[in-house]
């Protein structure tokens, strides 16, 4: 194992040696495929020091990435203590320091470990030395550790039993139980993560969901190992399973409290704050058929991903289909892949786009998620866009490259600090510019050590325009988007000449037109079959020539008027390409 989990499941005897693989808590294909954690999982693991005391820990291993933070969060509430792993070769990350004080926040005590001490570039030293200076946290309590040879593992555990307090709670009060994560089984229905705050929960208990106030009989509790485990009940300071015939999907919302039916709790726990979708996009089904399906598959992947938004949506081009918000492009991705793996969806997926604010000239304050929202420009006083406060963690060898690649997307430059091996680079951005691929575009030109994690700042108004696209005149709304006017022309002319390769052509001429309002800002066209009417005449009158072309030029007229433009559904994919939705210079 290569991962501290992993190493820590194993000295615990949570799985035998046979059962033991890279990334064990790391369940979905996914996470394997892409070596990062999207869910948070948990396993319950006894440990027995060498002086023979007896002690269980409660483990959560959570994401890292930006877009997961709200796993983060939620697992936090579980918790007592957090362990800060820190690359010993690549140091501190901005997601570290950002998750870092998320826990500092929640009251938690931070240990922190330093993890791949046997790679050659590994500076321990160093590393301890930065995240004193850019966290500024205690660190004489560090544990330097090496999860590939399990070097550090033992010591670490006496550190956790040391440093990291044990559960409050009373097993004696009512019971107070907060959901941290639910999922849907085909076989028992919602299964749920509970961290007991108070009292016990037992099988064949009456239990009451607060925030719904729906009843259910407990039919089985347990733990994971990382396998399930049934026991007879869960007590104070414990995080388990419960499994109670919950069929309804909303039956067990995440951050609700479960109590006793029959001697219930007066007040419900904190639970977690609801979170803001920053990036919106339509999915569609590419069959119509799968419509009702993608709805039950959607609303089975909310119960399992609280942050995932979603609302009903027509679009004239491609149907009837979805809005759905996601906490960033990764979020977007793992979904759609998730849908389609999972479920055996197939999905088409407009241009994403973020949260607009918009003030009418009736001075009205409207919030658009999407293009075609947009009123009348003659109806708009003024649209602002989201700006966030990016903060950037890079050595100082990338530093040039890293201020161009943010003043190319609009940014704003309000701090750069050498800390340790590192510069801190604080700027402020429109959320636009981000969300798309600017994190692809800072691991790339950093050679993959710059580190980035943002937070939403305000709304500011900006010269933005509406870029829609018409095809035969008609304005297709999944193309429509909302950018700023410098980049309108590029983006409209790399959309019309991506167009006009991938529309097929038809028996008449296809105009193709990007305009902003009523102004054509780029045009093209998709060139008809023409069959040659002339073929049958052998010489002759030149008039009889003339009359048969002119005949052809007055139907192709009709039809151009009348016809229907099938697009299809490489020309949505295509305009979804980073290199289209990126920029223009």
């Amino acid at each position: 194992p290569g991962i501290p989990p992993d190493r820590l499941i194993q000295l615990c005897g949570g799985l035998e040696e046979r059962e033991m693989s890279n990334q064990v808590l790391d369940t979905m294909d996914l996470e394997r495929e892409r070596g990062i954690t999207i869910k948070a999982q948990s396993a319950a693991l006894r440990y027995t020091s060498k002086d023979q005391d007896p002690h269980i820990f409660n483990l959560i291993d959570t994401p890292g990435h930006v877009d997961f933070s709200y796993e983060v969060s939620r697992s936090l509430a579980a918790c007592e203590g957090a362990l800060l792993v820190v690359d010993a070769a690549q140091g501190v990350e901005a997601q570290t320091v950002a998750n870092c004080y998320s826990a500092i926040e929640q009251g938690l005590e931070i240990l922190p470990v330093i993890n791949k001490i046997d790679l050659p570039a590994a500076d321990p030293e160093k590393v301890i030395k930065d995240i004193n200076e850019i966290i500024g946290i205690d660190t004489n309590n560090a544990t330097l550790i090496s999860a590939k040879t399990g070097e550090g593992i033992e010591l670490l555990m006496k550190q956790i039993v040391e440093f990291i307090p044990a559960p409050s709670g009373n097993v004696k009060d009512r019971l107070q139980a907060l959901i941290i994560d639910s999922w849907f089984d085909r076989y028992v229905g919602v299964v749920s993560l509970l961290r007991i705050k108070n009292g016990v929960l037992s099988r064949g208990d009456r239990i009451t969901v607060m925030s719904t106030a729906n009843e259910y009989t407990v039919n089985s509790v347990g733990v994971f190992t990382p396998k399930s485990e049934n026991r007879e009940c869960l007590s104070a300071g414990e995080v388990g399973f419960v499994i109670a015939g919950i069929k309804d999907i909303y039956g067990a919302p995440v951050g609700g409290t479960i109590t006793s039916t029959s001697n219930p709790s007066f007040s419900a726990l904190s639970g977690f704050k609801t979170i803001q979708p920053r990036v919106f996009s339509g999915l569609y089904p590419s069959v119509s058929e799968d419509l009702e399906a993608f709805r039950e598959a959607l609303e089975k992947l909310k119960l399992n991903d609280a942050s995932l938004y979603f609302e009903p949506e027509n679009s004239s081009a491609l149907g009837s289909g979805f809005r759905c918000g996601f906490l960033g492009m990764l979020h977007m991705e793992i979904v759609q892949e998730r849908l389609e793996r999972e479920y055996s969806l197939k999905l088409i997926t407009t241009s994403p786009t973020v949260v607009y604010e918009v003030l009418t000239t009736g001075n009205e304050v409207l919030r658009i998620d999407n293009p075609d929202s947009l009123p009348e420009m003659s109806l708009v006083k003024e649209i602002r866009e989201p700006i966030i406060k990016a903060t950037i963690l890079v050595p100082p060898a990338y530093i040039g490259n890293v201020i161009q690649l943010c003043q190319s997307r609009r940014g704003s430059q309000q701090r750069l600090q050498y800390l340790g091996r590192q510069v801190v680079l604080d700027y402020e951005l429109p959320l636009a510019e981000v969300v798309l691929d600017f994190f692809d575009q800072l691991k790339s030109i950093s050679k993959g050590y710059a580190s980035f994690d943002y937070s939403f700042l305000r709304f500011q108004q900006n010269n933005l325009v509406r870029l829609d696209i018409l095809v035969n005149r008609e304005k297709v709304d999944a193309f429509s988007t909302i950018l700023h006017r410098d980049k309108a022309h590029y983006q409209g002319r790399k959309i019309i000449e991506r167009l006009t390769k991938l529309i097929p052509r038809q028996m008449f001429e296809v105009a193709l037109q990007a305009v902003i309002g009523s102004k054509v800002i780029a045009r093209g066209n998709v060139k008809p079959f023409r069959k040659n009417v002339t073929a049958k005449l052998y010489g002759g009158d030149v008039t009889r020539k003339k009359k048969l072309l002119e005949k052809q030029k007055k139907g192709k007229k009709r039809m151009k008027q009348f016809g229907v433009v099938e697009i299809p559904q490489e020309a949505f994919l295509a305009i979804m390409k980073k290199d289209i939705v990126q920029r223009g210079k």
